[in-house]
């Protein structure tokens, strides 16, 4: 098995992605034992039919790719997500809520995820280290742990940037070594992933998985 597809989440979220194109994504996942697949919540029924006697696992995303739906919005996304066979779900935060200085709403809002997910799915919250200075990037980072999320991510990969290693960096000192860090967006080849494992990444998300594991053939 190779060593960097453990860290894969193999991902397919674009508006365009078709139901060919989540066949195909299951089908490599399973072929290459990546830790999951990150697919669009329309798609986790099928992911999950197509998955269910693997050891790969289903992951969507949650207020994607903006954060500015409401918590009740993003509650019913994750509920309805987990019952069609998610086990993972990333979750963005409300961005212009943190930049408003409303750290009391952004901990509350990524709790009623949490809550929602329960024991059924694990939380990443997607910050958009792209869109913070480094104090709102330690900020959402604090408030996920304290929510009780079990990730933070770096990025949807829909905005004006994806992961660097200076994010990944910052977030593993931020959250310590009991929360997990996702580097995701931007990440093509197995020189990125290993600079952002080394950095302190426990997954990577990615739509080059494949590309990535080849270069490690």
């Amino acid at each position: 098995m190779n060593h960097l597809a453990s860290y894969i989440d193999h991902t397919a979220l674009k508006a365009d992605t078709t139901e060919k194109d989540i066949l195909k994504l299951t089908e490599e996942a399973k072929k290459f034992g990546f830790s999951s697949v990150c697919v669009n919540p329309c798609w986790v029924a099928l992911a999950a039919e197509q998955l269910k006697d693997s050891e790969v696992k289903v992951c969507t995303v949650i207020g994607f790719p903006l954060g500015a739906a409401t918590s009740e919005a993003k509650v019913f996304e994750t509920k309805d997500a987990i019952a069609k066979g998610a086990e993972e779900v990333d979750m963005v935060i409300n961005i212009g809520a943190l930049k408003s200085g409303q750290e009391e709403n952004v901990q509350a809002d990524i709790h009623a995820v949490v809550q929602a997910a329960g024991k059924h799915a694990l939380v990443k919250v997607i910050i958009e280290a792209c869109l913070l200075s480094n104090n709102e990037k330690v900020s959402a980072c604090r408030l996920a742990v304290k929510a009780g999320a079990d990730y933070v991510k770096t990025s949807t990969g829909f905005s004006t940037g994806g992961a660097t290693v200076d994010d990944v960096t910052l977030m593993r000192q931020t959250v310590g070594k009991d929360v997990g860090v996702k580097a995701a967006g931007g990440i093509h080849s197995k020189a990125d992933a290993e600079a952002m494992i080394a950095a302190g990444a426990s997954r990577i998300g990615a739509s080059s998985g494949v590309k990535i594991i080849a270069e490690d053939d």
